[in-house]
């Protein structure tokens, strides 16, 4: 394609999510392509952006920018394996990376991980000079996860997520009806290992001050789909705290209930049901309000609508 193109949605694609039309569509074009032309806003719908997973309506008309031969090439073969990456990028300027980590995926290699999503990231961008984690997600845990592409960002984020003015929020889903409104936790926790080296956080007066809001958002029968704030963030918090108050969260093979872990798996839970859904923060550059939101997985919202 070497000119801008308009297309007008019939009923046979109607109802369908924007990137699957267009990866389609644009046969021979990479689906990293795909995402960086949604990102950058260069693919319109009725001459407004759109999410990719924007669900097409009928008579939508779409813009699709000129596409270059040269940007329809194979990538190199260590990058092939890792267009799911791109995808799971949902935030991206000069400075900064925000990411939708998916669960199961380690944060950085080690620990007989041989590659994190730091790792994978620096391979699908091997012409960056500078990626580096801004925090850490459990390798269970799904959701935001911020990424630096310049030092100077970096040290400006550690700072705030060092204070209080980072709004840092979670999903979960926990065992028993919540009973009230909105509960504030402050339970120091303290960090300790096993003998076999597996780390483990308890409740313990010398432990470090850790504090978190836990806010009931739907009922269940047997369990609660509650958001959780954390106002500081030690190892582990909100799984930590949701046990101390009586609530484990489903599929926490650690600190939770193998009762309730047990009735959760047969509602079609495979893994933790912990999720990083928003943060809202200060730019690091520009100064300005920065809201990030990732929507709850696929997986996790079948097991609510099983439960439903």
């Amino acid at each position: 394609m070497n000119k801008v193109s308009f297309i007008t949605i019939d009923e046979a694609h109607a109802g369908q999510r924007l990137d699957n039309f267009l990866i389609s569509h644009l046969k021979g074009v990479p689906k990293s392509r795909i995402y960086r032309l949604l990102r950058k806003g260069e693919v319109r719908v009725n001459k407004a952006r759109c999410k990719p997973d924007y669900r097409l309506e009928l008579d939508d008309e779409l813009r699709i920018p000129p596409i270059r031969v040269a940007d329809a090439a194979p990538r190199p073969a260590h990058s092939g394996k890792l267009e799911w990456l791109e995808a799971a990028i949902i935030y991206e300027d000069d400075v900064l990376i925000a990411m939708n980590k998916p669960s199961g995926l380690a944060v950085h290699g080690g620990s007989g991980v041989s590659l994190g999503l730091i790792e994978a990231l620096r391979q699908l961008r091997p012409e960056a000079r500078f990626l580096e984690l801004v925090h850490r997600l459990d390798r269970e845990t799904s959701g935001l996860l911020l990424v630096a592409k310049k030092r100077s960002a970096l040290l400006a984020l550690h700072e705030q997520l060092r204070g209080t003015s980072v709004d840092k929020r979670y999903l979960a889903l926990v065992k028993n009806p919540w009973q009230g409104k909105a509960r504030m936790v402050e339970a120091p926790l303290l960090r300790s290992q096993t003998r076999s080296g597996e780390r483990m956080v308890r409740v313990s007066e010398e432990g470090k001050v850790a504090r978190s809001r836990i806010v009931p958002q739907q009922l269940f029968r047997g369990a609660t789909l509650v958001e959780v704030r954390i106002y500081t963030g030690r190892t582990h918090q909100v799984r930590v705290h949701c046990a101390h108050e009586g609530h484990p969260i489903a599929g926490d093979d650690k600190y939770g209930d193998r009762g309730f872990n047990k009735s959760m798996a047969a509602a079609g839970l495979k893994r933790l049901f912990l999720h990083a859904a928003r943060m809202h923060l200060t730019h690091p550059v520009t100064g300005k309000p920065l809201e990030l939101d990732a929507p709850l997985p696929d997986d996790l919202v079948q097991v609510l609508d099983t439960m439903s």
